[in-house]
């Protein structure tokens, strides 16, 4: 399948770029490179032996994306989006404009353009804060805690609804949990620009002397040694999750709602003990208080993936580790 890839130079994108090659399909990357960086397109030339065009243009850019179109394509993997949560309580505007103002451009663009199956990068945060645990697809939304997760119901909602105006249309929402790591050669990782909003790349800058300490945001929570609990998943194992869905539903009209996860979860102290171990290297950490829009604890149900589409999630804590530890010492 010729498949567009929104925020394709990104982090999830980059590596699920790489995985649609190794499955035989082809990409064809957008990205207006706000978070991401062009060197990415080198990168995953060397891993994939493929050599790709960069789109360099928004989502919301209507003229550039029925151009990109025009050209013919089959299905469409949309990434593109601000993904911080703390970010998104001090801008909530700028979030609503750009994942949900960004999401209905896009569809507005793929159905106009006859593109029969849409994948879209939802996140966890659509359940809020769970009642009970493992999170199955099942589980109540509609009770984010920030407007990054209400920025995902929004979006859901809208497929959802695009969806049934057009019964031919195959769509699939994917849940990811926390995707960290990197890829196994290196050469693709987590590289934000500026100071590093999720936990692994900023404990990873820590272990490699770019930034002093860890701030853990609350040691308070009802968890075992009172630090947040989530569940981290390897990008690459959410990368090919995205291969899953596209092979189990392109051609099979109606919405598919899927959790990515590990099926488990770890703490943020446990997360930096399994880096210090991967690094060899101590990992000095401060406790401060909590951050607004975060949860006590979430992990996944993962049965209906691998039941559906036949997906599960194999590499572990260790492994998430060592590649984010591998892609850090390469990447400086």
């Amino acid at each position: 399948m010729r498949v567009l890839v929104t925020g394709g130079a990104g982090f999830i994108g980059s590596h699920t770029v790489a995985s649609l090659i190794e499955a035989g399909h082809e990409p064809v990357v957008i990205d207006n490179l706000s978070n991401a960086r062009r060197s990415v397109m080198g990168r995953l030339a060397e891993i994939t032996g493929t050599r790709l065009e960069l789109h360099e243009a928004d989502v919301r850019d209507a003229a550039a994306m029925r151009a990109i179109a025009r050209d013919g394509l089959d299905a469409c993997i949309h990434f593109a989006a601000l993904k911080a949560v703390g970010e998104s309580v001090m801008s909530p505007m700028a979030y609503y404009d750009n994942n949900v103002g960004g999401a209905i451009a896009l569809i507005e663009t793929l159905l106009e353009a006859g593109v029969g199956a849409f994948v879209f990068s939802s996140s966890a945060t659509v359940y809020g804060d769970p009642e009970t645990l493992p999170l199955a697809e099942t589980a109540p939304i509609g009770a984010a805690t920030n407007p990054y997760g209400w920025s995902k119901i929004m979006t859901e909602r809208i497929i959802r609804d695009a969806q049934r105006a057009n019964p031919e249309w195959s769509v699939s929402l994917l849940r990811y949990f926390n995707p960290v790591g990197a890829h196994p050669s290196g050469l693709i990782g987590e590289d934000p620009r500026g100071t590093p909003n999720n936990l692994m790349p900023f404990v990873a800058k820590v272990a490699g002397g770019e930034l002093p300490r860890v701030s853990v945001f609350g040691g308070d929570y009802p968890t075992e040694d009172g630090t947040g609990v989530r569940d981290y998943v390897h990008v690459v194992d959410v990368a090919e999750g995205h291969v899953a869905a596209l092979d189990a539903h392109a051609g099979d009209p109606g919405a598919h709602t899927y959790n990515l996860g590990a099926g488990r979860g770890h703490s943020v102290l446990e997360l930096i003990h399994a880096f210090e171990e991967a690094s060899g290297r101590p990992i000095p950490y401060e406790v401060v208080g909590r951050r607004p829009g975060d949860v006590a604890a979430n992990w996944a149900d993962v049965t209906k993936a691998e039941e559906r589409m036949g997906w599960r999630a194999g590499r572990g804590l260790a492994e998430m580790c060592a590649d984010a530890w591998r892609w850090q010492q390469r990447s400086r």
